[in-house]
């Protein structure tokens, strides 16, 4: 992997956690202004951009909720620092409240936040985006661009990220065993 051309908005605390190789899971549905209004993976090699928009510690399970950054505004500084990306090694679309509950020790969320999410939009299910994350060598950083902000998933990035040599947050076996246990209580394996 070497260039990397779009990001994925996650909250910070999120980003900060699969940097750190504290989980590999997210739930996502997607935000208002989302293509055709549902989330879709557009790539699978995506640079991680920390967002503190709707960064809520009280939707968060122990430790990250102590951890967590508020703020009553989005934050807009006049650049954006990124510090790793992610590749997107699976997708489960999860529409039963059941599997949603298994779930929750693999990830941040408060299983009442992952239930609520699963509620809105109902026609849409819920996106289990398993990632394995990687730390640049250095922090990147670009200039804070207007079309970063908003309740979006993905953004086009210019100048593109360089991720050569780029670290995993977990080894492969790690990642691996990790997918398999996920999975498994989801019944797929």
């Amino acid at each position: 992997m070497a260039a990397l051309t779009c990001a994925l908005k996650e909250w910070e605390i999120a980003v900060e956690a699969l940097l750190q190789g504290e989980l590999i899971l997210l739930l996502r549905k997607g935000g208002i202004r989302e293509t055709q209004g549902r989330f879709q993976v557009q790539s699978d090699n995506v640079a991680l951009f920390p967002t503190l928009e709707h960064q809520q510690p009280e939707c968060l399970k122990l430790p990250w909720r102590d951890r967590a950054i508020t703020t009553t505004s989005p934050s807009q500084s006049d650049w954006v620092t990124f510090t790793g990306w992610a590749e997107i090694t699976e997708l489960i679309p999860l529409r039963d409240p059941t599997l949603v509950a298994r779930l929750t020790p693999f990830h941040l969320w408060t299983e009442a936040w992952a239930m609520e999410r699963l509620a809105w939009k109902p026609q849409q299910p819920l996106l289990a985006l398993c990632l394995r994350a990687y730390r640049f060598p250095e922090p990147h950083r670009i200039d804070y661009q207007t079309h970063f902000g908003g309740c979006r998933s993905w953004l086009d990035l210019a100048p593109t990220l360089n991720a050569h040599g780029s670290q995993p947050a977990l080894n492969a076996t790690a990642y691996g065993e990790q997918v398999a246990a996920i999975k498994t209580v989801l019944g797929i394996i």
